[in-house]
């Protein structure tokens, strides 16, 4: 009875229009997923989980629908939200780890951390006298021992360069906000970058400080860089498209077998709704990041610029469970305002076919030329104020189709990254000449105009990878790998003396999609 009392609790949660009438009469599916659940508890030969058991018979009736419906535990939920969410409880500090040790980058701005003293460059050696530097502890059990309550305290034995005694701090935990947009700045004069890297439910709010901050800096026109960005919220999405449209425009709309169609609509009051606007995108652009772009192109409102999005139009409800465990059950699919279906194909039950796409269209050159990519008639559809043509039936695809540069990231480069070559070399570098770098270079601005890493640097990664047995193939491809390599470490050394802003800052200047963009905004 207990699978059975599960489905009724699971329906009470949702609304009378979306229930489903049980039949458990003799013939009912239902009646038999009861009996096979009672026979196995009552009479298998060994033992079995009940609990998993129901997990397991969940997740597989999900796996036969589509790619996104899924089963999440209590624990899952937890860790899934945090991020879109917009804050979890913790001690405040970016890190990384370095050879077992917890290396503080940056104390989080205001946060518990900051406020006692620790800083970048820490090491943090203890949590409440249990040592966490060299013993393999791993990077989530650290962070467990690191989160808590709020107001709940914590005890850090921490290393400090010059220092010879260990210092201790007591900690109070607290909310801590998790920031989802990664760049604000000015990347040309008059014109303003935003890059956003997920919808949680802070982004709207972050994103109108970053439009007023560069408005106040003299921002005519923006780049909206929605590159690798995965989604989020759907209300979220609909807040940012809000920004750039006028009062009543389509921003999207809903609609599926058992849900009406539901349509969302720009309030009028938008802190963007003249300058010019271009959208960046590729092939990790998904579902919010979709309809953002979606309904920017169909309005004519800006351009987009990159490779064609990932395909992602299905909508999930969530349905909370009794013990905090979750379904995501797809029941709509996602519509641009021209009436574009943004979700690609795919076959019901094979989500591993469907989670290999992208890799797909890299083996058929789609990623390398935008003349393999082909539309059936039926799919084309017209923006809404141009009457340009665009087309449905997956993903978005730009307006100005860039290339993705495989000459850039060498297989070398690949697996010096792959390997964390790069980036600890990057965390040795920065611990060990933060004060120098910061004395020598008091500006970021003089920083990215004057810096170049050290010969030394890129000398000790080759050294360390080759001691793995990984090396160039020649030296043509050395050559090729050690431009990006030198500016991928310049940025990265940025980012731990700044913040990402200062990453994207330099790194975006070898960035082919935000180059074309540049090159559009001129003309």
């Amino acid at each position: 009875m207990r699978i059975v009392f599960m489905l009724l609790s699971l329906l009470s949660f949702l609304p009378l229009t979306a229930q489903i009438r049980i039949n458990m009469g003799e013939d009912s599916p239902m009646r038999k997923l009861q009996i096979a659940e009672m026979a196995i508890s009552n009479l298998y030969v060994d033992s079995v989980d009940e609990q998993k058991l129901v997990e397991d018979g969940i997740r597989g009736m999900l796996e036969k629908l589509d790619p996104h419906s899924s089963y999440m535990t209590a624990k899952e939920v937890k860790t899934a939200n945090e991020p879109l969410q917009g804050n979890f409880e913790g001690i405040g500090v970016q890190f990384n780890m370095v050879e077992d040790t917890l290396l503080v980058i940056q104390p989080v701005v205001g946060g518990p951390s900051e406020k006692r003293g620790i800083l970048a460059g820490d090491r943090i050696v203890s949590v409440n006298d249990t040592a966490i530097a060299g013993v393999s502890m791993s990077k989530e059990e650290i962070m467990r021992r690191l989160r808590g309550p709020k107001g709940t305290k914590v005890n850090l034995g921490i290393v400090r360069r010059g220092i010879a005694d260990t210092l201790r701090f007591e900690i109070i935990r607290d909310k801590i906000p998790v920031k989802s947009i990664d760049a604000t700045y000015m990347i040309r004069p008059g014109v303003g970058y935003i890059r956003i890297g997920s919808f949680g439910a802070q982004t709207h709010d972050e994103f109108c400080e970053s439009l007023l901050k560069l408005s106040g800096e003299g921002m005519q026109s923006l780049i909206l860089d929605l590159q690798e960005n995965g989604g989020g919220y759907l209300q979220s999405a609909v807040a940012i498209a809000n920004e750039f449209l006028s009062k009543n425009d389509l921003i999207v709309y809903t609609q599926g077998r058992r849900v009406p169609r539901n349509e969302y609509h720009a309030q009028g009051n938008a802190l963007f709704e003249k300058g010019k606007v271009i959208v960046l995108v590729d092939s990790y652009s998904a579902s919010a990041a979709e309809i953002v772009t979606g309904a920017i192109q169909d309005h004519d409102r800006g351009l987009v610029v990159g490779r064609r999005t990932f395909g992602k139009g299905l909508v999930q409800r969530p349905i909370d469970l009794p013990d905090g465990s979750m379904i995501r059950l797809t029941i709509a699919h996602y519509y641009t305002p021209s009436g574009r279906c943004i979700q690609k194909p795919y076959e019901k039950g094979k989500a591993k076919d469907y989670a290999m796409d992208v890799m797909n269209r890299l083996k058929s050159g789609e990623l390398m030329h935008a003349d393999s990519i082909h539309f059936a008639d039926s799919l084309k559809y017209y923006t809404l104020k141009e009457h340009r043509v665009v087309y449905g039936g997956g993903g978005i695809m730009p307006d100005y189709y860039v290339p993705l540069d495989t000459m850039k990231y060498t297989r070398f480069h690949r697996e010096l990254s792959a390997r964390s070559f790069i980036i600890n070399a990057s965390l040795h570098y920065v611990d060990k000449h933060r004060k120098q770098l910061k004395k020598q270079y008091p500006t970021f601005e003089l920083f990215k105009q004057q810096f170049e890493i050290p010969q030394t640097v890129t000398d000790e990664i080759i050294a360390e990878a080759a001691k793995k047995d990984i090396k160039p193939k020649d030296e043509e491809e050395l050559q090729q790998t050690l431009p990006y390599l030198r500016l991928q470490l310049k940025a990265l050394v940025a980012r731990d003396l700044w913040d990402t802003s200062q990453y994207f800052s330099i790194i975006n200047e070898r960035n082919d999609i935000v180059l074309r963009a540049l090159e559009l905004m001129n003309q």
